[in-house]
């Protein structure tokens, strides 16, 4: 639905969408992606391979440290390969199983993410904004390609990273700094927070927590009887929070967004129980480094938010894209 948000909005000109392993491994979640593009009628949108497979952290590695320092709710694309708690069903990363929605015909682009990446801000310099959604694979590969292309973005907007979530939800209670998409690859986000974008808006699980994904959401937007709110009610089963389709409307309408913080933002890299964590400092206490600053997401207009969300999901299929 975060996708959705974005290509749903007149506001906009998606240029594509890069995939990554995550919650899914990439390669499932790129035949999902293309299935959803055929339903709802946007096959004028690429969709690019990606990452299988984060920088440095392993699957092996992460299972065996669970043993040492314990579990988390959500692993993502490793699901339970060590029965662990997380409830999704665990298949190799090469495997696509049989999608619920069906096959694509509609095939993805022949290039890599990262280059992909690099091509679009190229040809658009300054008036890019990169979305974020996922763990930061692609985006620090391409980095690493290509250095300068952070600068010539407009900037970057991230679902990622925690501070110190008011809940009781299990996933953060205890260990408030944890959040998958830094944890899943700690190095990229290391990389892609300190590269020289002219703005970072990071939506954190302490906002996201405060939205909700409703049965009365989903009614009103079932209704609508449009191609993405078919979808939508046919193949979306989970009701929870709304992480990252928060930061997609809120960078669609920045009002959504009431209070924020200035703050500067790296990923614990260091090898134990913390791997993974979110680190964050003042302006006064900072280190002496290329740390940028982050528009930390603090409050939200949670109506104002609900509404944008729920018409973007209603609504028709915008025409194709002037290539």
């Amino acid at each position: 639905m975060a996708m959705m948000v974005l290509l749903q909005s007149p506001k906009v000109r998606v240029l594509g969408i890069t995939m990554v392993s995550g919650n899914a491994w990439e390669p499932e979640e790129l035949a999902h992606t293309l299935r959803m593009l055929e339903l709802i009628h946007r096959t004028d949108v690429p969709v690019v391979p990606g990452a299988i497979f984060p920088l440095i952290r392993t699957e092996a590695e992460s299972m065996q440290q669970r043993n040492a320092f314990g579990s988390f709710p959500w692993y993502g694309a490793w699901g339970d390969s060590a029965q662990h708690t997380s409830m999704q069903p665990y298949h190799a990363a090469t495997v696509v199983p049989p999608l619920p929605e069906g096959a694509p015909t509609l095939k993805p682009l022949n290039e890599d993410a990262a280059h992909f990446l690099i091509r679009q801000v190229r040809a658009h310099p300054h008036a890019v904004t990169i979305y974020a959604g996922g763990p930061l694979t692609n985006i620090a590969l391409a980095l690493a390609i290509d250095p300068e292309i952070a600068a010539l973005t407009r900037g970057i907007v991230i679902m990622g990273g925690s501070l110190a979530p008011q809940t009781d939800d299990p996933e953060f209670a205890t260990h408030p700094r944890h959040e998958f998409n830094f944890w899943f690859d700690p190095e990229a986000a290391h990389i892609v927070l300190r590269a020289p974008w002219p703005r970072i808006d990071l939506t954190t699980v302490d906002i996201s927590i405060k939205t909700d994904f409703t049965k009365a959401m989903m009614a009103e937007i079932a209704a609508a009887k449009s191609p993405a709110s078919d979808y939508i009610a046919r193949y979306s089963t989970e009701f929870h929070y709304l992480w990252d389709e928060l930061a997609a409307v809120a960078f669609l309408d920045p009002k959504i967004i009431t209070k924020e913080r200035l703050l500067y933002v790296d990923v614990d890299l260091a090898r134990g129980p913390n791997y993974g964590d979110t680190l964050t400092w003042s302006e006064p206490y900072k280190p002496q480094s290329d740390l940028q600053p982050v528009h930390v997401q603090v409050d939200l207009d949670t109506q104002r938010f609900y509404r944008l969300f729920v018409d973007l999901m209603k609504a028709s299929p915008l025409p194709p894209a002037k290539q």
